[in-house]
């Protein structure tokens, strides 16, 4: 079975989250009280507690438009995490690039994607600290099974994983279960689909958790 470590953290205000101390972080505190008003003015707000460790990955989904990205972003700043991410390498070109590259892009080219994982693993392994977010569905559109180089990294680098969900419906941000350490990727997958089977994608027929 997986191993979870689960919350009993029921919903807040955004403000109110306590991020450890071992999560590497940055950003300013005007532009993380800026991103917290803003959430909450929004009617967004937390649940469960975020995985203090320094390296970790955080897989946020659904994945389904835009504003993920946008909610997302919001979030790192609120709790300002110094995060790192996967780009299209056609973004970090001219000046848009320098502003990817700030936020903790990495460009990916996916004609040549063979041995992202190892490299990946190995960026982590040789790291101080490094937290990886990503979408494991890789796509805005309606895709099954999704993708696993996540837990492929992060069981080649001996890091946990944890699940975070943007539930649409609840305006909830899910700081949910820990994976502390991947053994079986099929038999976790099911575990992750259950896990998103209750949060509420903005676009919910494009988030497809079952065959």
């Amino acid at each position: 079975m997986t191993e979870f470590t689960k919350s009993s953290i029921e919903g807040r205000a955004i403000g109110k989250v306590n991020v450890g101390e071992n999560i590497p972080r940055k950003w300013p505190n005007w532009l993380s009280q800026f991103a917290a008003w803003l959430l909450t003015k929004r009617g967004w707000k937390v649940k469960g507690e975020l995985i203090n460790q320094n390296k970790a990955i955080l897989a946020v989904a659904p994945h389904t438009s835009n504003w993920d990205f946008f909610i997302g972003l919001c979030i790192v700043f609120s709790f300002k995490l110094n995060i790192n991410f996967f780009g299209k390498h056609t973004i970090f070109r001219g000046p848009l690039g320098a502003v990817v590259r700030r936020l903790g892009g990495i460009p990916i080219e996916r004609s040549k994607a063979h041995g992202v994982v190892t490299t990946i693993a190995h960026q982590i392994a040789q790291a101080d600290h490094l937290v990886l977010a990503l979408a494991p569905e890789g796509t805005r559109s309606p895709v099954y099974p999704w993708k696993t180089g996540f837990m492929h990294i992060a069981k080649q680098a001996n890091i946990p994983i944890q699940v975070i969900g943007l539930d649409f419906a609840k305006k909830t941000i899910v700081l949910g279960p820990i994976i502390q350490n991947v053994t079986n990727i099929d038999e976790q997958m099911q575990t992750i689909y259950t896990f998103y089977d209750n949060v509420c994608a903005k676009y919910p027929k494009n988030c497809i958790t079952k065959p």
